[in-house]
């Protein structure tokens, strides 16, 4: 069974040791021949001189042979090696034939330890990379998902995790959040990226913003809602430093690169305030707020005009949705007293 051509091919394809794939492909052969012969004593060796796996069996010498599948006279045995003695195993060529299906069965479990040692070598590769953003390029557009390369490895974004509205373009740069390192894959998939999460969107701020990479301005806290909008609340660490100038920057200049990655979601970028009251008002934006009542520290009173309350409502009630997601506060809109007494007269003249 000639080898070197089998091993340069895989060698050259799967990037593996030369002398790690003979001693693949022997255990896959001796798997295939225990199979058939599973009552006797066999091992495969690679000899490199004839370049073909050999098959031994392994016998013991003995004065009289009772069973000859395990055992060889001393005689015979001294024909392949004149020095033997009795009781000493000697290992022969072994010329049992294997059929089809134990070839399949050879070939099957080389595939897999190829793949185990493949997964492996990924695992070690990407783990530590895990939580990062990676540049990658879309492969192949699946139903499900996306297959990218990251160098000459595939990675998979499901569509669960990406951004509604990104569009599968074959050949076309993406950025993702390496969210988990498999150690073995599963459904063919071992490395696992995300787009839709707050984490990503954390990430891009440092990638784009210094003074958030530095922890001059801190990310506290992000609600997003993938595609629609997500509202960043911002700290700064430095009296000097402006957080929200400062994240999206001149002209928008450092928020830009961000929201060309997010497509048409939006982005409200909101500073830590001194109160709850104040950090409401903000996160309800672009609605103006005329005052804001706490109940309890879960629930607040908000009350605002009436051309305001669908700005604080937002598309399918995504705004509020986010701006109590972001202070942690159930949001509770109260129309204005003025609104009210307008309401009231009109109710008289109606009656």
């Amino acid at each position: 069974m000639k080898l070197s051509q089998v091993i340069e091919e895989l060698v050259e394809e799967k990037g593996l040791d030369k002398n790690t794939l003979a001693q693949i492909i022997a255990e896959g052969i001796l798997a295939a021949y225990k199979k058939k012969y599973p009552d006797l004593e066999l091992k495969v060796n690679y000899n490199r001189k004839e370049d073909e796996i050999e098959v031994l069996i392994e016998k013991t010498v003995v004065s009289t042979v009772s069973d000859e599948d395990k055992e060889i006279s001393l005689r015979k045995a001294r024909t392949f090696s004149p020095e033997i003695n009795l009781t000493e195993v000697i290992n022969l060529p072994f010329e049992g034939k294997i059929g089809r299906i134990d070839i399949l069965k050879a070939k099957q479990v080389i595939a897999q330890k190829i793949r185990s040692i493949e997964a492996q070598a990924i695992y070690q590769e990407f783990k530590p990379k895990e939580g990062t953003i990676i540049q990658a390029i879309i492969h192949k557009c699946e139903r499900n998902g996306f297959t990218v390369k990251i160098q000459d490895h595939l990675a998979f974004l499901p569509k669960n995790l990406s951004i509604p509205g990104d569009k599968c373009v074959v050949g076309y740069p993406i950025r993702a959040l390496l969210k988990e390192v498999l150690p073995q894959p599963q459904a063919e998939n071992q490395l696992i990226l995300d787009r839709s999460s707050t984490d990503f969107l954390k990430k891009l701020f440092e990638i784009e913003i210094p003074e958030v990479f530095e922890k001059l301005v801190e990310v506290k806290k992000i609600a997003r809602i993938a595609g629609y909008k997500s509202k960043v609340l911002v700290l700064s660490n430095d009296k000097n430093i402006d957080p929200v100038g400062t994240c999206v920057g001149v002209g928008g200049v450092r928020i830009k690169p961000i929201l060309r990655e997010l497509g048409s979601e939006k982005i409200d970028i909101i500073a830590l305030g001194n109160s709850v009251e104040d950090l409401i008002k903000d996160a309800l934006k672009p609605a103006q707020v005329n005052r804001v009542e706490l109940i309890d520290n879960k629930r607040a009173k908000v009350w605002l005009d009436e051309d305001q309350r669908s700005l604080a409502i937002g598309k399918l009630g995504q705004n509020i949705s986010l701006a109590s997601k972001l202070t942690g506060i159930d949001i509770e809109l109260v129309k204005s007293n003025l609104e009210l007494e307008d309401e009231q007269e009109f109710g008289i003249l109606k009656e």
